[in-house]
């Protein structure tokens, strides 16, 4: 199945992306406050840590509108997953983060064709398509 409208999918499928992006990036932030209830405590190389993924996850988000946004928000699923290093519940909100990226982009390679790269604009000819 491909979209009827390969642009206008892309385009829809860039604000989911950046949308999931910066849900994981206020998910990342929570984290510190699972380790103070947890009583282990979290040192400040942690804190910086989780600070900078927390931003770089929310600055990605503004990347989508180029053609490797996709691929630095995949590679920044990685990381998020390996938050649960530091808060065993980050595996899961982590892993649920991760199943909602990859269902994006196979939702994506269905309608597009690829999941990474710009859609081809429709050329049957048609000025009005």
């Amino acid at each position: 199945m491909t979209a009827p409208d390969p642009v206008r999918a892309a385009r829809a499928l860039r604000g989911s992306a950046a949308a999931v992006l910066v849900l994981e990036g206020i998910a990342v932030l929570f984290v510190p406050r699972g380790i103070a209830q947890s009583g282990d405590g979290l040192g400040g190389v942690e804190l910086i840590l989780l600070l900078v993924l927390a931003g770089v996850l929310v600055l990605a988000s503004g990347v989508q509108r180029r053609p490797q946004g996709l691929v630095v928000g995949t590679a920044l699923q990685v990381p998020l997953l390996l938050t649960g290093l530091l808060n065993g519940a980050m595996w899961f909100v982590g892993g649920v983060f991760v199943l909602i990226w990859l269902y994006l982009l196979q939702i994506r390679k269905e309608l597009l064709g690829s999941p990474f790269g710009d859609p081809a604009p429709r050329g049957d000819g048609d000025p009005a398509a």
